[in-house]
This record gives C-alpha cells, sequence and structure tokens, in this order.
C-alpha cells in the first residue's frame, strides 16, 4: 500500500472542513441581508432621533454668560437642582404621573379581566372599544374634557343638580383634571398590556383551585394577579413614561397653575428662547424618567426571583 503523501492528508483533512466553511458563508450573506434591510430604518434613527438628542446633550452643557459669550459647565444643571421651582416642577411631574399610573391601574385592570373572561367575540368587540379612542387626536380629546371640565361645565352641573355639592370643585386648571386628561389618554396602554398576560394564563389553572377548595376571591389573589404582574409592570411602565413626558395634555388641563417639566422645558426654549438651560431641563427629565423606571423594574424583578426560588 502507498504511503499518504503530505499533499494527500491535507486533501483528506479539508474535506469534512467543507460543509463548515459553507455555514459559515451562508451565515455571513444571512447578516449581510439582515443588514441591509434594517439599514434605511438605522439611519432614519440615527439622523432624526440619535444625532438631535446628542445635539440638545451639547446644548444642555453650554452656559451663556450675558448674550454672547458662552462657556461649557454643568451650571445650567447646578441652576436646576438649586432652583425651588424647578424641583417643584419636577415633584409634580412624578406626582401627577403617580396617579395617573393608579387610575389607569384602577379603572383598567377590570377591564382587562373582563376582557380575558368573555367569549371571544365579545373581547374583539371590547378590544376594538378600548383601542378607538387612539385613533381620535388627543387634542381633540383634552378640548372636549376641557368643555367638561369648564367651571359652568356639564359635570359642574351635574353635580350641582344632585345636590352634591354646592360648590363643585375646581377640577379645570388643576392636578386634578390633568390627571383626568392624562388616564383618559393612556388608559388603553394599561389595559392592553395587563390584558395580554391575563390571555396567557391556563383557564385550567382556576379550575384546579377551585377543585381545591379555593373561592373567587383567593383563585384570584393566588393565581390571577401574580401570573398578570407583568402586563401589570409593562402598563405601569407604559403610562408613567408617557405621563413623565406629555405636554398637551398638562399644557391644556392645566395651564399655568400646573407647570410640569415638559411644560417648563417648552417654555424655556419656545417662549424665553434659553435653547441650552431648555436642553438641560429636558435631560433632567430624561435622567429621572429613566432612573424611576431601571429603579421600579428591577425591584419588580428581585421580587420575582426572590418567589421562583422561595
Amino acid at each position: 500500500m502507498e504511503p499518504v503523501r503530505y499533499d494527500d492528508r491535507q486533501e483528506i483533512i479539508s474535506l469534512p472542513l467543507q460543509p463548515a466553511a459553507a455555514r459559515k458563508r451562508r451565515n455571513w450573506k444571512k447578516y449581510l441581508y439582515a443588514g441591509l434591510l434594517l439599514l434605511p430604518l438605522l439611519l432614519f434613527i440615527l439622523g432624526f432621533f440619535v444625532v438631535p438628542m446628542l445635539y440638545i446633550l451639547y446644548l444642555s452643557f453650554i452656559e451663556m454668560k450675558g448674550e454672547t459669550n458662552a462657556v461649557y459647565s454643568i451650571g445650567n444643571y447646578i441652576q436646576f437642582f438649586t432652583d425651588p421651582y424647578y424641583l417643584h416642577s419636577l415633584w409634580l411631574t412624578i406626582k401627577v404621573s403617580l396617579y395617573t399610573v393608579i387610575v389607569s391601574l384602577l379603572l383598567g385592570y377590570p377591564v382587562a379581566l373582563t376582557m380575558a373572561k368573555c367569549s371571544p367575540r365579545v373581547r374583539g368587540l371590547l378590544t376594538l372599544l378600548v383601542a378607538s379612542p387612539l385613533l381620535i387626536s388627543i387634542v381633540v380629546r383634552n378640548f372636549g374634557w376641557y368643555l367638561l371640565l369648564l367651571p359652568n361645565g356639564t359635570i359642574h352641573q351635574l353635580l350641582t343638580s344632585l345636590g352634591i355639592t354646592e360648590s363643585p370643585p375646581k377640577l379645570l386648571f388643576s392636578e386634578a383634571g390633568v390627571v383626568i386628561g392624562l388616564s383618559n389618554a393612556y388608559l388603553p396602554f394599561m389595559i392592553l398590556s395587563i390584558a395580554t398576560s391575563l390571555y396567557n394564563i391556563d383557564p385550567s389553572l382556576e379550575k384546579a383551585a377551585a377543585i381545591l377548595g379555593a373561592g373567587p376571591l383567593r383563585s384570584f389573589v393566588s393565581i390571577t394577579l401574580p401570573l398578570s404582574l407583568p402586563g401589570i409592570v409593562s402598563g405601569i411602565v407604559l403610562v408613567f413614561s408617557m405621563s413623565m413626558s406629555a405636554y398637551v395634555t398638562p399644557a391644556l388641563m392645566g395651564g399655568a397653575n400646573v407647570p410640569m417639566l415638559p411644560v417648563v422645558a417648552y417654555d424655556q426654549i419656545i417662549n424665553l428662547l434659553r435653547w441650552t438651560y431648555g436642553s438641560a431641563v429636558s435631560y433632567v427629565l430624561l435622567g429621572i424618567t429613566l432612573a424611576i423606571v431601571t429603579i421600579f423594574t428591577r425591584m419588580m424583578e428581585r421580587g420575582r426571583y426572590r418567589e421562583v426560588f422561595r
């Protein structure tokens, strides 16, 4: 038998590697095609989101000394955190957003639970009713609430005619009015987030709990509520984030009496032409929102892990 030469061994060794090399080439082509498909979206995000945000961040570190002199410093941020008015606006924004989350959760969970328990036809109808307000501009909806909450509006006249109160509470241009407007605007997001989690709960779990002697309340507390927590967390994060950054509703329903940070940033940039300070206010709002959302989600994740490994 003739001994195998070096070249022959190279051929023999390289034979099994050919399919792996072909797979690598195919994977490389897949990544290339995926990158080409995503390229328009990436360019759009880069040009219309990333670059403007970086430019606003750059402006926030410019402090104007007089009308023409500009220096790089953190003076805008120092001014924000040392001025009681802006700290009050920050606290007011967080408080109104938390109230909006609570109202949306209390009103939205029963609706989501009803959607999960009803038949598919009724569920589709309820989903359409829940999502239908999103087809109407938020400005139009806020003007509707504006007319309802006027001092001589429908709600005040109804409360007076029913004898509930002789002097109805002031709802327009107040925190309550802003919470009503924000809750109306973002309630569908809370409902749909919770309903998505409730749809994934196996109905046999509640039947098993009933067989074991658990009543409806015990079954809800022990099974339905814990399994729906991912949807609740998603709804809370969505509603809170959008409430913190809302401008139209606080401007129309709150006015100057409820100076939330988005309204303050808009006034600084558009009305007072203080672009640098308005940019700093915007980034403070962004940073506080991200910090609160991150802390909340981490706390919920740790609580979930404790339940799993208990």
